[in-house]
């Protein structure tokens, strides 16, 4: 704490917190599998970063192998088989050789390459890189962040170096003792999906979106993603370039709806110099930035039936013609379409094309909306004030079961997007560290009893979310529970059995 204290950081005790519910959160929950994307996701909320990195270097080689990264909210689990050695970029070489710490905080000048880093589209402005060490005091890895902002990251060098050193110790333990750690799992919760995509979620619902997502994610197959509005399409479309083979090209965004047809064409096309007035230059499309990588078509329904046959064209031939190019050419892209219309049923009113259609949803993934994901609203609700707080740079806030069971018997109509918008509001206007009904100003339930649930349903629902909450503070073992509450351990066993609480919305732990 002294490192943390001596330190300009706006809220140093709020860092120390957050930091020290990292180091418990790897120390009780982390496996041997979900332990690399942890700690990237930890770096990557405690820097608040857009990129967190960590690698994992071989004592008997030197190799520097990418095991975990971070990127725009989104996890990937780095590259699972090893093909690039990273001993030799430039930033990394130089945390290697020198063992300290390296942070650039204006990139334009300088003298250090940062090829290796993804392509954003926005340019990387700050760096921030730190030698790992195992128990000997050897350099066993080294961990990265980035910002598109320009910051001061330097800060947070000691910090995340010893996050970064006590993950991969905790990683070889559990590589050198398997038993122990086959032990380790069966007295914990089965890793959730998340923990590799970057999603929140343990709901059923959300069971089969993860179950879809490592079907497709390491194919070349074209995805429709098909839910209501605000159900996390874009979230979605970007855990499936993030974790594929693609992941160090582009991902490319363009919201069908949002352009005119003659410019919506010449975004996804481009355009030659003279190809109609107005165009003085060549202009690259879409397609072409998303060269090598994923171009995410949002709301595809929107897009113009002329347009449409153009896109089948891309995607029967692998190729584009710009608007005023003699020729066509060849393009390696991977499209995602997102949608909320039932594209089926415009099909049928011959508003959509039905061949179109059909290579569209070579693999359709049906998001669900936040009504039918069971408990994840309070898992997506403290996920968003955790992260509110840190952008505040404000102390970690708390919830009350009043506000708890507000959000627990509304419907969302706006599904997640909502749900962060209420949160991201709540946070804000929370004084006092504990959030209440009021800062969520969510209407009342109506009393009128046909449409009311009865009082032993409305007591019931009361009863779950303060279970559940109890639970998730406790970290899922059920004997401290019952502690805390006051009850036999198998009352309170009756009492999540009466009230279908099932292991997955909690972790198991005794």
């Amino acid at each position: 704490m002294r490192d943390i204290r001596s330190t300009q950081l706006s809220h140093p005790l709020a860092y120390a917190d957050a930091l020290l519910g990292w180091f418990i959160h790897l120390g009780i929950d982390g496996d041997e599998a979900s332990l690399p994307g942890l700690c990237v996701t930890a770096v990557a909320q405690l820097s608040q970063c857009e990129l967190s990195q960590l690698y994992w270097r071989d004592e008997s080689t030197g190799r520097l192998e990418l095991i975990a990264q971070h990127l725009s909210g989104v996890l990937c689990p780095g590259d699972p088989v090893g093909t690039k050695d990273f001993q030799h970029e430039q930033v990394l070489h130089y945390v290697l050789s020198h063992q300290t710490a390296l942070s650039l905080e204006d990139f334009s000048s300088s003298v250090y390459e940062y090829g290796f880093l993804p392509a954003m589209a926005t340019a990387w402005a700050a760096l921030s890189c730190v030698p790992l060490f195992n128990r000997d005091k050897a350099i066993s890895g080294v961990l990265l962040c980035a910002s598109q902002c320009r910051k001061h990251l330097q800060d947070y060098s000691v910090s995340l170096s010893q996050l970064g050193s006590f993950t991969l110790m905790q990683l070889a333990l559990l590589r050198c003792q398997p038993s122990l750690g086959s032990v380790a799992r069966q007295n914990q919760c089965t890793p959730a999906p998340r923990a590799e995509f970057g999603l929140v979620g343990s709901s059923t619902a959300m069971d089969e979106t993860y179950r879809l997502i490592g079907k497709v994610m390491h194919t070349s197959y074209t995805v429709l993603l098909r839910g209501e509005t605000g159900t996390g399409k874009e979230v979605v479309a970007r855990a499936i370039h993030s974790a594929g083979a693609r992941r160090s090209k582009a991902f490319v965004v363009q919201n069908c709806a949002a352009f005119p047809e003659g410019l919506l064409e010449s975004e996804l096309f481009g355009y030659r110099k003279g190809a109609f007035t107005g165009a003085e230059r060549n202009h690259t499309g879409l397609f072409d930035a998303a060269h090598g990588g994923t171009l995410l078509l949002d709301e595809i329904g929107d897009m113009p039936l002329s347009l449409q046959a153009k896109l089948l064209r891309v995607l029967q031939e692998g190729e584009v013609r710009p608007l005023g190019a003699s020729a066509a050419h060849k393009v390696d892209v991977r499209i995602i379409a997102a949608t909320h219309r039932d594209l089926a049923a415009m099909v049928a009113q011959g508003s959509f094309r039905e061949d179109l259609y059909y290579r569209l949803a070579q693999f359709p993934i049906e998001l669900p909306p936040l009504r039918e994901r069971d408990d994840d609203v309070l898992l997506l609700a403290r996920e968003f004030a955790q992260k509110a707080s840190l952008a505040l740079e404000r102390e970690p806030v708390s919830w009350s079961s009043a506000a708890l069971d507000q959000l627990s018997s509304h419907a969302f109509p706006g599904n997640v997007r909502e749900l962060k918008c209420l949160v991201d509001r709540a946070v804000l206007l929370c004084d006092d560290g504990v959030i209440l009904p009021a800062h969520l100003s969510l209407s009342a339930p109506p009393t009128d009893e046909s449409v009311d649930a009865t009082l032993r349903q409305r007591l019931e629902r009361v009863e779950r979310v303060f279970l559940i909450d109890c639970l998730h503070k406790n970290r899922g073992n059920r004997t401290r529970t019952a502690r805390e509450l006051g009850v036999a351990r198998r009352t309170l066993l009756y009492r999540l059995a009466r009230l279908k609480i099932p292991l997955g919305d909690v972790c198991e732990g005794g």
